[in-house]
């Protein structure tokens, strides 16, 4: 018997793999690739929320998490996953100038907002304004990390190429059966797949579709991420992702044309050179109404977990809220409030 089965192999599944393997725990992961928001995220960790000069939800204990747990992958998969990359947030006038320097002052923030208001360079970017630096940024290169994980499992035999089907799924009181297979417990990582999971779609997952350009640009030149109105982040070799989207409605993995307007549009109040998009792609990101996680154990099923609802901010929240769910799990240690899937007891009740 396995300890775990997980469905799902995004960056929450990849997350909690990781964690049960440092644990010494067995599993099975069941996935389709259907959803595709880690695989084409744009990857950066970043604990500040640039519109608002805020500090993310627990940032700071993610942060403390986020740069060992993908120096332990790199290490493992033996590739290069973890970019350290300075972030510039352009100022658009000279109050956003002013709120940087309060938001630079506080406790809090200090560790992460550079107080120094940084000149532009760059002669490609129009930035009349200047920047503010978030320090201890950088990017996961998420592409790399799904393909090659998800390799890595096939060769321990961790890994089923499959949609999971919930019908096949039988569960007692103290272990679940699927198919061939069976375990103690399952954990469901789906992403924005939870809407056809009859145990969880109670559950407020609403989704955002979000869209990314890659483009290449010869005479840009840029080291760092730049955030304006949107994000452009340097991959390397003059190629740059840039992104991102975020639409309520369209529920769909495909590219639109309209998404792509919107993209260019903001790029060309800011960039200043000719460039040429060799890529377009897109994702539901698994996001919530309250904004925050939805990690616990279903209201009557006890050996039923879910881990889910990481939104933008994966690459960070991924390897803190796997910790959490292990450690409620095998240490019986509470899981913080606003993460537990408790909060929306009333909501399955009522179904």
């Amino acid at each position: 018997m396995l300890d775990y089965l997980i469905v799902g192999l995004g960056l929450a599944g990849i997350s909690f793999c990781e964690t049960l393997e440092k644990n010494g725990k067995t599993f099975k992961v069941i996935s389709d690739g259907s959803q595709t928001s880690s695989h084409v995220a744009g990857g950066m960790y970043n604990p500040v929320i640039l519109k608002r000069f805020s500090l993310a939800w627990n940032a700071q204990e993610q942060m403390k998490i986020v740069v060992p747990f993908y120096a332990g992958l790199e290490k493992k998969l033996k590739v290069k996953l973890n970019h350290k990359l300075p972030l510039l947030r352009r100022f658009a006038s000279i109050e956003e100038q002013n709120l940087w320097f309060e938001a630079s002052d506080k406790t809090r923030l200090k560790q992460y907002l550079s107080p120094e208001i940084l000149p532009n360079k760059n002669p490609k970017i129009d930035a009349p304004f200047g920047y503010g630096k978030v320090l201890n940024s950088g990017r996961i290169d998420t592409r790399l990390l799904t393909g090659t994980y998800k390799k890595y499992l096939l060769a321990n035999n961790q890994f089923e190429d499959e949609t999971f089907e919930h019908d096949s799924l039988h569960i007692s009181n103290s272990s679940v059966a699927y198919k061939s297979f069976k375990a103690k417990r399952i954990v469901f990582a789906e992403g924005f797949g939870l809407s056809h999971n009859p145990y969880f779609n109670y559950l407020p997952l609403t989704g955002t579709k979000g869209e990314l350009l890659t483009i290449r640009a010869p005479e840009l030149k840029e080291t760092n991420a730049i955030k304006s109105s949107i994000f452009i982040i340097p991959l390397g070799n003059d190629i740059y992702r840039v992104g991102a989207t975020y639409k309520w409605k369209d529920k769909t993995n495909t590219p639109t044309q309209e998404a792509k307007q919107e993209l260019l549009e903001k790029l060309d109040t800011f960039l200043k050179c000719e460039y040429e998009v060799v890529d377009h792609v897109s994702g539901i990101r698994p996001t919530v109404t309250d904004r925050r996680p939805l990690v616990g154990r279903h209201p009557e099923q006890q050996n039923l977990y879910i881990l889910n609802g990481l939104g933008s901010r994966g690459v960070m929240i991924g390897p803190y809220v796997s910790k959490q769910l292990f450690d409620f799990i095998e240490g019986q240690k509470p899981l913080d409030s606003e993460m537990n899937i408790e909060r929306f007891k009333l909501k399955y009740l009522s179904n």
